[in-house]
């Protein structure tokens, strides 16, 4: 269930900060959020998949240890990522 070569450079050109990006927290932090959304939708109708489970976990965990970081190097990158994604209130 891994994303498509596509999807995954189409994240990439939307969140990349210059030219040869390909591996800044904004970008890591949206193919995971990608990621965590595809999983979750496999939840529904899979609910007793518990490694994969495990997996979603270890990937909220990451997702939250690079906002974390992001928020303690450039809030304003971290206020506009988190904006754009949605995944704060």
């Amino acid at each position: 269930m891994a994303l498509a070569n596509e999807a995954k450079s189409a994240i990439i050109t939307k969140y990349k900060t210059h030219k040869s990006d390909c591996g800044s927290p904004e970008v890591q932090v949206a193919i995971l959020s990608t990621r965590i959304l595809q999983l979750t939708e496999h939840f529904k109708a899979h609910k007793k998949d518990f490694g994969s489970r495990r997996g979603l976990l270890t990937m909220v965990a990451r997702r939250r240890r690079l906002l974390d970081y992001l928020k303690s190097r450039s809030p304003e990158r971290y206020q506009t990522l988190i904006a754009s994604l949605g995944i704060r209130r």
